[in-house]
Protein backbone atom coordinates (compact mmCIF):
# COMPACT_ATOMS: atom_id res chain seq x y z
CA UNK A 1 0.00 0.00 0.00
CA UNK A 2 0.91 3.64 -0.12
CA UNK A 3 2.02 5.99 2.74
CA UNK A 4 -1.28 7.93 1.95
CA UNK A 5 -3.90 7.43 4.38
CA UNK A 6 -7.15 5.89 3.08
CA UNK A 7 -9.57 8.81 4.96
CA UNK A 8 -7.40 11.06 1.60
CA UNK A 9 -7.46 8.95 -1.00
CA UNK A 10 -9.99 10.20 -3.56
CA UNK A 11 -13.85 9.20 -3.71
CA UNK A 12 -13.18 7.27 -6.80
CA UNK A 13 -10.38 5.24 -5.61
CA UNK A 14 -11.82 4.41 -1.77
CA UNK A 15 -15.03 3.23 -3.66
CA UNK A 16 -12.98 0.77 -6.37
CA UNK A 17 -10.90 -0.65 -3.46
CA UNK A 18 -13.70 -1.14 -1.31
CA UNK A 19 -15.55 -2.88 -4.15
CA UNK A 20 -12.40 -4.92 -5.85
CA UNK A 21 -12.03 -6.30 -2.01
CA UNK A 22 -16.04 -7.07 -1.63
CA UNK A 23 -15.83 -9.02 -5.26
CA UNK A 24 -12.60 -10.87 -4.41
CA UNK A 25 -13.56 -12.25 -1.20
CA UNK A 26 -17.39 -12.61 -2.82
CA UNK A 27 -18.85 -10.24 0.31
CA UNK A 28 -22.64 -9.81 -0.60
CA UNK A 29 -23.47 -8.53 2.76
CA UNK A 30 -21.39 -5.21 2.07
CA UNK A 31 -22.78 -4.71 -1.11
CA UNK A 32 -26.42 -5.27 0.27
CA UNK A 33 -25.48 -3.04 3.66
CA UNK A 34 -24.52 -0.43 1.40
CA UNK A 35 -27.63 -0.45 -1.37
CA UNK A 36 -30.05 -0.43 1.72
CA UNK A 37 -28.38 3.18 3.20
CA UNK A 38 -28.71 4.69 -0.02
CA UNK A 39 -30.93 7.81 -0.39
CA UNK A 40 -32.97 6.48 -3.04
CA UNK A 41 -33.93 3.62 -1.40
CA UNK A 42 -35.15 5.69 1.45
CA UNK A 43 -37.98 6.85 -0.96
CA UNK A 44 -38.91 3.22 -1.45
CA UNK A 45 -39.89 2.57 2.56
CA UNK A 46 -42.50 5.15 2.39
CA UNK A 47 -44.64 3.21 -0.91
CA UNK A 48 -47.45 1.03 -0.67
CA UNK A 49 -47.93 -2.51 -2.75
CA UNK A 50 -50.14 -1.83 -4.93
CA UNK A 51 -48.72 -1.67 -8.89
CA UNK A 52 -48.62 1.98 -9.30
CA UNK A 53 -45.87 1.81 -6.52
CA UNK A 54 -44.19 -0.79 -8.02
CA UNK A 55 -42.86 1.00 -11.14
CA UNK A 56 -42.03 3.75 -8.21
CA UNK A 57 -39.82 1.42 -6.49
CA UNK A 58 -37.98 -0.18 -9.56
CA UNK A 59 -36.71 3.54 -10.34
CA UNK A 60 -35.57 4.06 -6.91
CA UNK A 61 -33.68 0.75 -7.00
CA UNK A 62 -31.76 1.81 -10.70
CA UNK A 63 -31.18 5.27 -9.17
CA UNK A 64 -29.22 4.02 -5.80
CA UNK A 65 -27.71 1.67 -7.74
CA UNK A 66 -26.64 4.19 -9.81
CA UNK A 67 -25.32 6.25 -7.17
CA UNK A 68 -23.45 3.50 -5.65
CA UNK A 69 -21.41 2.45 -8.47
CA UNK A 70 -20.67 6.39 -9.92
CA UNK A 71 -23.07 6.88 -12.96
CA UNK A 72 -24.38 9.99 -10.96
CA UNK A 73 -23.17 12.54 -8.83
CA UNK A 74 -23.67 11.99 -5.11
CA UNK A 75 -24.65 14.97 -3.18
CA UNK A 76 -21.74 15.77 -0.37
CA UNK A 77 -23.42 14.01 2.57
CA UNK A 78 -23.97 10.99 0.64
CA UNK A 79 -20.35 11.36 -0.61
CA UNK A 80 -19.19 11.81 3.14
CA UNK A 81 -21.23 8.86 4.44
CA UNK A 82 -20.10 6.71 1.81
CA UNK A 83 -16.54 7.65 1.89
CA UNK A 84 -16.55 6.91 5.90
CA UNK A 85 -18.25 3.32 5.08
CA UNK A 86 -15.42 2.80 2.49
CA UNK A 87 -12.33 3.72 4.62
CA UNK A 88 -14.13 1.65 7.40
CA UNK A 89 -14.69 -1.62 5.62
CA UNK A 90 -10.99 -1.43 4.16
CA UNK A 91 -9.56 -1.25 8.01
CA UNK A 92 -11.93 -3.75 9.19
CA UNK A 93 -10.38 -5.66 6.03
CA UNK A 94 -6.52 -5.07 6.58
CA UNK A 95 -6.03 -2.09 4.62
CA UNK A 96 -4.52 0.64 5.83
Amino acid sequence: MSDVALEDLPFDELRQRAFKHAEHHMDLGFFTDLYSHMPAMFAIEGEGGDLGAVGGTIIESVRAWREMVGDKELDPTTEALLRARFVTYLQEHGES
